[in-house]
């Protein structure tokens, strides 16, 4: 039976997005010089102009961190800092739906995904922080940790606020400051974070916003006042962050791309699967460092499991990101769509076998249908390359070693998938699986109280967790700090 699914978008009333924004320094709203749009990716509509930061904002949000600093934030007892991480994570609840709107207008992402996944799970991570803050001294990091100092902190653009919480909240809690810069496409909610410093009497200088593009990111990363770099991003950029700061005492920590595999032995329960596999590759579009984006089949249940899979597809609501039916939305950006399509035509060239189901994409905005190649080896580089992407490259295998050896055959080592009924099996293959992040049974699940990071091409250090601590202390037996 078919089901149609009447309209239901979400109203844009609660936001209020002003014509123009500056940086936010020293707990206050400062003008730019120099602005550039921001386009709602659905659209096309220019939403604002966002201030592009020059080395004289960057310098003056730098000595802003460093004097909350010094001042006031490294001597504040662990249980004061804790209280404004717990008043941050409360005003980020009640605030959640104008926050969720504003990503999805900002971001393209389904609103769904703003309002369930992404900013419950920022409010979560200044939560789970926040319980942190007086406890440093039983983290494992030595009995007296103490923190870095000014954290430069730049983030991507497909989970703008839950990256900045990834970012925000740990450094916070271990008593450093922070100057972050978001990405030039969705700096909104990260400029509306800044309101809900100044709601939470966050003292000023604590946090430091300078929007703009990679320019500014390399006035940040070069910045001989700031000790500890934090970036996700892609390997490129953050290939030229580590050679940036090799010669230098920063400390640094990457969470860079990947191209995880998704392995689905005989047997596993393939209706479940399905969905993991749905989950794990066109959740926001694809647009996921830990995405599943290779499916490894093994070879006697890969008929049946990409027949399902491509009924289910059907059954995908691809379109305006604001109706709370819709299960993918728009690619972030004009720049994005177009790596897409190259990729997908060189997958094409490839000979593999291209499959998408029919659905009819909006005339306005950026939109790509979600995508799976059949007939894939490990040579090609859609199997290779992070697509970032809705885009699904399926490969086979017979035996379970040969299943390990395709999955580990990658520069990247970010995440993996595990599906299968037997326990000893799953077991054994996530200790055989090189890569830092691995489900069993299910995909692209997150929780603050769990590290992640990955191996390889896909970056140096882990985030959340009592490990992700790490990156924003230094003890006697580790002075320099986690790298």
């Amino acid at each position: 039976m078919s089901f149609e699914y009447a309209p239901a978008p979400e109203s844009r009333a609660i936001t209020n997005i002003k014509p123009k924004y500056g940086h936010f320094i020293g707990g206050k709203f400062v003008a730019g010089s120099k602005h550039f749009p921001t386009i709602n990716p659905a659209t096309e509509e220019i939403l604002s102009q966002i201030a592009l930061a020059g080395k004289s904002d960057v310098d003056a949000a730098v000595k802003a961190a460093r004097k909350a600093y010094n001042s006031t934030w490294s001597k504040m007892p662990g249980k004061e800092r804790g209280k404004y991480l717990f008043r941050i994570a409360r005003i980020l609840q009640e605030r959640a739906r104008e926050f969720a709107v504003l990503e999805t207008l900002d971001n393209g992402k389904p609103i769904r995904e703003s309002r369930d996944t992404d900013i419950p799970l920022a409010a979560a991570h200044f939560f789970y922080h926040a319980g942190w803050a007086d406890k440093l001294e039983y983290a494992g990091l030595g009995s007296s940790p103490k923190p870095l100092g000014v954290a430069g902190q730049i983030i991507p653009w497909n989970f703008p606020l839950l990256m900045l919480a990834w970012k925000v909240a740990p450094a916070l809690a271990t008593g450093n400051t922070v100057v972050l810069k978001p990405a030039e496409s969705t700096s909104l909610t990260a400029l509306l974070f800044a309101e809900v410093c100044q709601q939470a009497e966050l003292p000023a200088g604590v946090v430091n916003i300078v929007t703009g593009d990679g320019s500014t990111g390399a006035l940040i990363v070069n910045h001989p006042g700031i000790d500890k770099i934090a970036f996700t991003g892609s390997t490129e950029v953050g290939k030229i962050i580590a050679r940036s700061v090799a010669p230098t005492k920063k400390s640094v920590t990457l969470e860079l791309g990947g191209k995880g595999a998704n392995i689905v032995f005989e047997d596993a329960a393939i209706d479940e699967t399905v969905e993991g596999i749905i989950d794990g590759i066109f959740f926001n579009q694809g647009h996921v460092c830990c995405a599943g984006s290779r499916l490894l089949l093994q070879e006697n249940i890969a008929e049946e499991v990409l027949h399902k899979l491509k009924k289910r597809m059907e059954k995908i609501r691809v379109g305006d990101p604001m109706d709370k039916n819709t299960d993918v939305g728009a690619i972030n950006s004009k720049e994005q769509l177009a790596k897409i399509v190259e990729l997908a035509k060189v997958g094409d060239a490839e000979g593999g076998q291209r499959w998408s189901p029919a659905c009819e994409l909006p005339k306005k905005g950026y939109w790509f249908a979600p995508t799976i190649f059949t007939g894939v080896t490990s040579a090609h580089r859609i199997a290779r390359e992070e697509i970032f992407g809705p885009v699904l490259s399926v490969l086979t295998f017979r035996t379970p070693q040969e299943a390990i050896e395709k999955a580990n055959n990658t520069p990247f080592g970010l995440s993996a998938g595990i599906w299968g009924e037997k326990g000893s099996r799953t077991l054994w293959a996530a200790q055989q699986l090189r890569a830092g992040v691995i489900w069993t049974n299910s995909f692209n699940k997150f929780d603050p109280t769990s590290p992640f990071g990955g191996y390889k091409e896909s970056g140096w250090g882990r985030e959340g967790g009592r490990h992700g601590l790490a990156a924003y202390l230094k003890s006697v037996s580790n002075e320099k700090g986690v790298m």
